[in-house]
């Protein structure tokens, strides 16, 4: 869609456009989605790739400015990156990236499938710096836990640029994803997932930074997207999951050292406070 908005509105020659990502990001196993992945487990035996990718550092502004050219249709970005580790970008990030994007003509893509629907204590995360960016990418929450439902979410200047038969998908808008979709947007926001979402994910946050461990680096995300990040001298993260699973909590391990806690919106104190007894006699 960015693409096709690039060629009919921007006036972008034909095949010319591109679009910036961010290093380490993760937006999915598609063929053109890992040939701009900077995992190379990710890449390793897909290729050839889709040209047409810039890849950048993620959460540098100034890279981001230079990155862009005459040809510069979009700029897509998660606004915390769950696969690298929970990395949360510097204080106003996605603010400064959508005044840049909107300076230069570029749609400000945000990847909120990890994020969004109140995982970070917003309704999306793009929401804690006032920020709306021209195309939202929803997913997993949507579906509620029972059906797999994403989205691409835009304005109609970008929508418009599909006529019939320019695009389609097998299952794309069948009846059932949209019903069970509305049904779980009318349960994020009758239960008011987010704010419980804000207060519970600060509150384990601070219990977890409390924890005397010799393991433990650093504690870093928003809202119930939290990554536990372990010394290397501790060795990896994946033992401390396995530890954790022994003990009945599932957490992921991600780029190594991290251990990624995501429970669920619905999730009551009361299981986080026995989940935090299980996790200092791992983390001690």
């Amino acid at each position: 869609m960015v693409r096709k908005w690039g060629y009919e509105v921007r006036g972008v020659p034909d095949d010319r456009a591109e679009i910036i990502v961010c290093e380490d990001n993760f937006h999915g196993r598609t063929t053109t989605i890992v040939g701009f992945s900077s995992e190379d487990q990710y890449r390793e035996g897909f290729g050839p790739f889709t040209p047409g990718f810039t890849l950048i550092p993620y959460g540098d502004i100034d890279a981001l400015r230079a990155a862009i050219g005459p040809n510069t249709v979009g700029f897509l970005v998660e606004p915390i990156q769950g696969e690298a580790g929970v990395i949360v970008p510097p204080d106003g990030y996605m603010r400064e990236a959508a005044e840049v994007c909107r300076a230069n003509g570029v749609a400000l893509v945000a990847d909120e499938i990890q994020t969004g629907l109140g995982r970070t204590g917003r309704m999306f995360c793009c929401d804690w710096e006032g920020v709306r960016p021209d195309v939202l990418i929803v997913g997993k929450a949507l579906g509620g836990g029972v059906y797999p439902v994403s989205a691409a979410i835009a304005d109609a200047e970008f929508m418009d640029v599909f006529r019939p038969g320019d695009h389609g998908s097998t299952f794309g808008g069948n009846p059932l994803g949209a019903a069970v979709g509305s049904a779980s947007l009318k349960v994020i926001i009758e239960e008011d997932l987010a704010r419980r979402s804000d207060e519970l994910g600060s509150w384990f946050m601070d219990r977890l930074r409390a924890i005397p461990s010799p393991h433990m680096e650093e504690v870093r995300g928003r809202g119930l997207m939290i990554g536990v990040v372990i010394r290397e001298s501790s060795g990896a993260a994946r033992p401390f999951c396995e530890a954790l699973q022994e003990r009945g909590i599932l957490a992921k391990e991600t780029h190594h050292q991290v251990v990624r806690f995501a429970p669920p919106l619905t999730v009551a104190r009361g299981d986080l406070e026995a989940a935090l007894v299980e996790i200092e006699a791992v983390l001690s």
